[in-house]
């Protein structure tokens, strides 16, 4: 790696860049320090409205990888690389898709999401051989996530994307950004430069994180795991879970508590077959068969079954 090429490279980048509004920020009390970051985290959400055209296109690419069996693989180093691996593991039990459907990769592996591995993003390689182990194909869509766009894991895996004929997405704060070479979509999220110095976990992150939820939300909805504005699909995997399922059948279909307990247990733990069984007055098994029929829309399994009968 050219080591010089790099420090030049974050000389010029926004994200290392010093805040003028913070520059004595160590001599406030606690209230004024909470101010600024609360002032500048405001900016936060104009910055990602920028970007809301460049997100569409990226969503519209996803949607195409997941109706045809692709995944959606986020791949970062640090905050950028823990907040895509977040994002994946929620997309589960929110959605009730397969673990695989969503991956998220970080740069030094599952021991760096709790603690700093030094020199983890630094070898391109690395990158590209985190996309090998997971089998990484055509149908896949990459996203690359980082704060200033200079990480090689990142930029390796990138460029091992694009050789598969994959799509590829960057979401970075740096409008000079190296992602940006290497990516079909190109997000840029121009927050300025972090309280702290440096500190891209703060504002950067923030709006990292808007995006990501936007990509899988948005994507999520778009395949039919959302009726209305209810995660139909969920996972109860736990109380709270089974109570929010029951909760949003009863949502769904106007039905009583106990309507919506017996169709909840009827239907396997699964909520949209349990709207429809309620709202059609058909059975699990009848269910079942729109909802595939449908494409897992309950909309459309429902519109089905309007024109048969």
């Amino acid at each position: 790696m050219d080591f010089q090429a790099l420090d030049d490279y974050l000389e010029r980048a926004t994200t290392e860049s010093r805040n003028a509004r913070s520059a004595n920020i160590d001599k406030l009390p606690t209230i004024e320090i909470l101010r600024i970051i609360n002032e500048e985290d405001k900016g936060v959400p104009f910055a990602v409205e920028k970007a809301l055209r460049d997100i569409a296109a990226l969503v519209e690419d996803i949607v195409r990888s997941f109706t045809s069996g692709g995944r959606l693989v986020y791949i970062g180093a640090g905050t950028s690389g823990r907040l895509g691996v977040l994002d994946a593991s929620e997309c589960p039990p929110t959605f009730g898709v397969p673990p695989g459907m969503v991956v998220g990769i970080i740069a030094g592996g599952e021991a760096a999401l709790r603690n700093s591995i030094e020199g983890a993003e630094d070898e391109p390689e690395e990158g590209m051989q985190a996309l090998r182990n997971i089998d990484f194909c055509s149908r896949d869509v990459l996203v690359g996530i980082t704060a200033s766009g200079s990480a090689p894991y990142v930029l390796g895996a990138m460029q091992y994307a694009r050789e598969q004929g994959s799509v590829v997405g960057a979401i970075s704060c740096n409008r000079e950004s190296k992602t940006f070479a290497l990516a079909h979509h190109r997000i840029l999220l121009e927050v300025g430069p972090e309280v702290i110095t440096g500190s891209t976990r703060m504002k950067a992150g923030t709006a990292q994180k808007l995006v990501l939820n936007m990509l899988t939300t948005t994507s999520m909805i778009r395949i039919g795991k959302v009726y209305g504005n209810l995660m139909v699909d969920l996972t109860p995997v736990n109380r709270k879970l089974v109570d929010r399922s029951k909760r949003l059948i009863r949502q769904a279909t106007g039905c009583t508590k106990d309507e919506a307990e017996a169709a909840f247990l009827a239907s396997g733990g699964k909520p949209k077959i349990a709207i429809l069984m309620i709202a059609l007055g058909i059975s699990a098994e009848t269910a079942q068969e729109l909802i595939q029929q449908g494409q897992g829309r309950l909309a459309d399994a429902m519109r089905i079954y309007s024109q048969s009968k």
